[in-house]
C-alpha cells in the first residue's frame, strides 16, 4: 500500500515592498511522503518571492499554485496561469536534471530553479554549460542555513509573514524568523 501525502494548511501574508505586492494567501501543501520539511518550505519560499507576478503578470487574473511535483514530474513544484490556463511561470526547486527543465522553459513564459542543499554548488557547476541556451530561465541558490532554518517554521497549520524588502525574503511565525536572500546564479 502506498503512502499518501502528509497535508499542511498556511495563511501566507506576503508584503512585498519591492513590487507593491500585499495579500494573503490561503495555501495547502501536500508533502510527498519522500519530500522533507526543509523542501516543502523551499516550495513555499518561491511562492511568495514570486507572488507580484500574479498582479504584475496576469493584472490580478490568474491563479498561482502548487503543482504536483515530486508526484508527477511532468507539473512543476510552484506555477502560476493566466485566465487562459497558459503557463506563465514554472518554478521547481531542488536540483532537477537539465532537460526537464528546458521542457520547462518551452512550456513556459518563464521558468525559475530554486537550488538548495549542501550539494547545490556541485550540481549547478554540472549542469551550468547545459542550460546557457534557455533565455527565459533562472537559476537561484538558496544558502544552505537558511533553508535548514525553515524546516522549524514547518507545522500542519501555519500562521506565516512573508516580507520582501530590498531583495531579501523575512519569513515569519511570530515567533521564529528566516532571513533569505537567494543568490542568482543565471
Amino acid at each position: 500500500m502506498a503512502l499518501k501525502s502528509t497535508i499542511f494548511k498556511a495563511t501566507l501574508a506576503v508584503a512585498d515592498i519591492d513590487h507593491g505586492y500585499y495579500a494573503d494567501h490561503a495555501l495547502t501543501l501536500a508533502r510527498h511522503p519522500s519530500e522533507t520539511d526543509e523542501r516543502m518550505m523551499i516550495r513555499l519560499v518561491a511562492l511568495a518571492l514570486n507572488a507580484y507576478k500574479l498582479q504584475d503578470v496576469c493584472q490580478g487574473d490568474g491563479t498561482l499554485a502548487f503543482g504536483a511535483g515530486l508526484s508527477n514530474p511532468d507539473e512543476p513544484d510552484v506555477w502560476l496561469r493566466d485566465f487562459t490556463g497558459a503557463v506563465r511561470l514554472w518554478i521547481e526547486v531542488g536540483q532537477p536534471e537539465d532537460k526537464p527543465i528546458i521542457k520547462a522553459c518551452g512550456k513556459a513564459d518563464e521558468a525559475i530553479v530554486y537550488a538548495f542543499h549542501h550539494a547545490a554548488e556541485v550540481w549547478w557547476r554540472g549542469i551550468e554549460n547545459k542550460l546557457t541556451r534557455p533565455q527565459n530561465l533562472a537559476v537561484y541558490r538558496v544558502p544552505t542555513a537558511a533553508s535548514q532554518a525553515l524546516a522549524a517554521l514547518a507545522q500542519r497549520s501555519m500562521q506565516l509573514q512573508a516580507t520582501i524588502q530590498e531583495g531579501t525574503l523575512m519569513l515569519g511565525d511570530g515567533t521564529h524568523n528566516v532571513d533569505i536572500e537567494p543568490l542568482r546564479w543565471k
